[in-house]
């Protein structure tokens, strides 16, 4: 056994320093995670450039809520006006006609709307034939992929004085309803169309939720001579909720919005009163009557609304829940 040399013992009362330890923060990882998956990375990019395109690039736009924009002389040539388009958007007719519109229509589909996806996860669930279990889960992703169009059209024919519904209530003696020229009928007839066409791909993420389960729970369940209805409550609800406040925080940041598209497809001058929402006055305003700068401080508006209501709801449960956004 040999002794160490001289040079190999350090003079008393010498310190030998620590080898400096590099510091890895955010920037180091991520080029130690671009050598290591480039492939990876380069797949990414275009989803990057959709969102700095599509998404981030517009922004820059939104100033001319603030100027009397005009196309000729662009938007940095356009006289600044402040708030003025907020204060006559506020001070309108119709201001509180399209806010209460709006506002009754998510309200009516989150009531509605946002529990159905997840009662028929729970069902489809619960069913032990495979077969009936597809079958069910084919039918009810159908109308997702069909264009909103031609749902429109079906809406259209189907709720016309001679279409299929009315034929149906005549042969139960109810006179004809012209459904589509009635505003106290268009909400219902938007909401449950909505429902019909976005249940089965909704529930997509809460059937992925339930098959995350430890099937264990169930046996343990069983095991204390608990039934169906309280595994469902004891084990199956509980293991979703996390999923279920995730979607709920991501529809309120949503509130304000109704799709335009659908709405101006069903909707006529009669039925304003109860159809015309926010989305639908920015289209007429911006593209119809060329009026830019009010439809984009009206559209800014209720984007920082939406903002503001997905900030609140994300703090709300991660104050009394332990699942949130960020």
């Amino acid at each position: 056994m040999g002794f160490p040399s001289k040079e190999q013992i350090a003079p008393t009362g010498s310190t030998t320093k620590a080898p400096a330890v590099q510091k890895e923060g955010f920037w180091f990882h991520l080029r130690r995670d671009l050598k290591k998956n480039p492939y990876i990375y380069l797949l990414l990019l275009p989803v990057i450039a959709y969102y700095l395109i599509f998404m981030y690039q517009p922004m820059y736009g939104a100033q001319i809520a603030f100027k009397q924009y005009s196309p000729g002389k662009g938007i940095w040539q356009s006289s600044w006006v402040g708030f003025q388009h907020f204060t006559n958007f506020f001070n309108s007719y119709y201001f509180i006609r399209l806010l209460r519109n709006t506002l009754l229509l998510n309200v009516y589909n989150l009531a509605f709307g946002f529990p159905a996806p997840i009662i028929l996860a729970l069902l489809i669930n619960e069913v032990k034939n495979s077969m009936f279990k597809r079958t069910v889960q084919t039918v009810t992703y159908l109308p997702h992929f069909i264009s909103i169009v031609v749902i429109c059209g079906i809406i259209v024919d189907f709720s016309s004085k001679d279409g299929l519904i009315n034929t149906i209530l005549a042969g139960f003696g109810v006179h004809s309803i012209p459904f589509l020229t009635e505003p106290s009928w268009f909400r219902t007839i938007y909401i449950s169309s909505g429902i019909w066409q976005e249940i089965g791909w909704g529930s997509i993420i809460y059937l992925s939720a339930l098959a995350s389960i430890d099937p264990q729970l169930y046996e343990a369940c069983m095991v204390d001579g608990a039934g169906r209805f309280k595994q469902l409550w004891h084990v199956t609800l509980p293991g979703i909720v996390p999923t279920i406040i995730i979607m709920f925080i991501l529809r309120m940041g949503r509130m304000m919005n109704v799709g335009a598209d659908k709405v101006l497809l069903l909707y006529n001058p009669v039925t304003y009163e109860t159809a015309d929402v926010i989305s639908t006055f920015v289209y007429r305003k911006g593209m119809l009557e060329s009026n830019f700068s009010y439809s984009t401080a009206v559209g800014l508006f209720n984007s920082v609304i939406n903002f503001s209501l997905l900030i609140g709801m994300n703090r709300l449960s991660r104050k009394f829940s332990e699942t949130s956004l960020w």
